[in-house]
């Protein structure tokens, strides 16, 4: 990527002070982001839509997590035993999405890591499920399913996707 040098006008503006990258370096950027991200609000309208959805959600939480609560029909394999259990549990065609907490934990960063060195195709499911809880989507817990309003922060309120 070439970081362009500064002028005087931009020298003071924060958000300007290192010049955006060119537009070429800026598409091959978020054209690789894609690549290896998963929206919350995607996966669900995928799960949704029922049949095949051509990827397995994994929860790398640990089991108290997982009971706690999960994105239903996530597969739970904690990030410490993917080298162990994820020829077991996994099949290596079918591309994995991984997901943890949410955007302050890393913990679906380090299995994505553990699995592509396995040889698996896998995403990152940005937000984790805290926002897959906070957009309003059902998830499962030792008690049975759940599901809470949308947070209007993070979910269209009156609509059914945010049109991004």
């Amino acid at each position: 990527m070439t970081v362009t040098a500064t002028t005087d006008a931009t020298a003071t503006n924060p958000v300007l002070r290192i010049a955006p990258a060119t537009p070429a370096a800026a598409a091959a950027f978020f054209g690789a982001s894609l690549a290896f991200h998963a929206d919350v609000s995607d996966v669900a309208s995928v799960l949704a839509a029922g049949g095949d959805p051509g990827f397995v959600v994994l929860d790398s939480r640990s089991a108290a997590s997982w009971d706690q609560g999960h994105v239903p029909g996530a597969v739970h394999l904690p990030t410490a035993l993917i080298p162990e259990q994820a020829e077991q549990l996994l099949d290596r065609s079918v591309p994995v999405v991984t997901y943890c907490w949410g955007p302050g934990c890393n913990g679906a960063t380090r299995a994505a890591l553990a699995l592509a060195e396995l040889g698996f195709q896998v995403k990152e499911m940005l937000g984790g499920f805290e926002y897959w809880v906070r957009e309003g989507f059902a998830y499962e817990t030792w008690e049975g399913s759940e599901r809470r309003s949308a947070d209007a922060l993070t979910a269209p309120v009156d609509a059914d996707e945010c049109g991004c």
